[in-house]
């Protein structure tokens, strides 16, 4: 089936709100005859739709499949433009490097780089990322701020805030966020978020973030070193999460969240933040290239920066490090 067709047809099961349409309803939308209407069917059969076909009512869309391409994602979007252009791939090294070369390329802000399995997936610090394939949400966004660079390190803690609301709207699980922005369940890591910048000496030309959420993941899809530190949606909501569902509700967090820091700036960010935050009051190691302090979390400064007073009451501002939860 023609690409433009099929998002024509799924657009019209959308909009129908899970009523059923019949043939000539959907034939007159289409433009094309109910024989074509019937093929058009049975090709989204074979794609993985659950249909339902009943006589003198029509079709509806029972169920669909667990995908992440472009047509699923959009179906249903309520943003204004985060996540208008989808580039999708079955299998990339990484999104955050095309999704780079896009943005040099001049790229739409709120363009969305989603892929089924990354192999060569990163983290903070350069470290791997597993992306098993049909399991997670891989994705890069890119964001054209007008903010000064070194409020950079800021939309970092928004796309946590972000996430950590989708998630609860999604699953109803309560999530907590470890400085910068692991998202946790249960104390174990659900979500890794890696944020990097393109920019001239005086303005941001891109910011682009960085997602990875373990979401349909079971208990073997994990090596057995991280098994006692990583977990998944799934594994902790006991059910399977739909995963362009939870894209969406993403998107449209960030988009609200997004503006209203443009607006406004940070002290909202900065309060919902720390609403989630899991280490402020409590001892932490903050592990830095150099050296490790321990201390106390007091909480984040206006541009996100971790503060930490160790022992002997000196005040630190952390801006890289892994933090430990004591």
């Amino acid at each position: 089936m023609q690409s433009a067709i099929r998002k024509q047809l799924l657009q019209i099961f959308s909009e129908a709100n899970g009523e059923f349409l019949s043939g000539q309803t959907i034939s007159e939308k289409l433009g094309c005859s109910r024989t074509a209407v019937w093929k058009h069917m049975e090709s989204l059969r074979e794609e993985g739709y659950e249909l339902e076909a009943v006589r003198r009512l029509g079709y509806r869309i029972a169920s669909k499949p667990d995908k992440v391409t472009a047509n699923e994602i959009q179906l249903g979007l309520q943003t204004e433009f985060l996540g208008r252009t989808v580039y999708f791939e079955e299998s990339v090294t990484s999104t955050q490097q095309i999704a780079a070369r896009l943005a040099y390329e001049g790229a739409a802000e709120g363009t969305v780089v989603v892929a089924e399995e990354q192999t060569a997936g990163r983290g903070r610090l350069s470290r791997k990322w597993y992306s098993p394939k049909g399991t997670g949400i891989w994705m890069s966004i890119i964001l054209r701020p007008t903010v000064p660079i070194h409020q950079a390190p800021q939309l970092t803690l928004l796309a946590a805030v972000s996430v950590a609301q989708a998630i609860e709207k999604c699953t109803n699980l309560s999530v907590g966020i470890k400085w910068p922005n692991d998202i946790l369940i249960n104390g174990k890591k659900v979500v890794g978020i890696l944020t990097e910048m393109q920019a001239d000496p005086d303005k941001i030309n891109a910011v682009i973030i960085g997602i990875g959420i373990n979401v349909n993941q079971k208990q073997e899809h994990f090596a057995e070193d991280i098994q006692h530190i990583a977990t998944s949606l799934a594994l902790e909501a006991e059910k399977t999460i739909v995963r362009a569902e939870l894209m969406q509700q993403i998107f449209l967090q960030m988009e609200k969240l997004y503006k209203e820091y443009l607006d406004r700036g940070f002290s909202v960010i900065k309060l919902l933040w720390e609403s989630y935050a899991v280490s402020i009051g409590k001892e932490i190691t903050a592990r830095t290239m150099t050296n490790a302090i321990t201390g106390i979390a007091k909480g984040i400064t206006a541009d996100g920066v971790l503060i930490l007073e160790d022992h002997e009451g000196i005040v630190h501002h952390i801006h890289s490090a892994d933090i430990e939860v004591k």
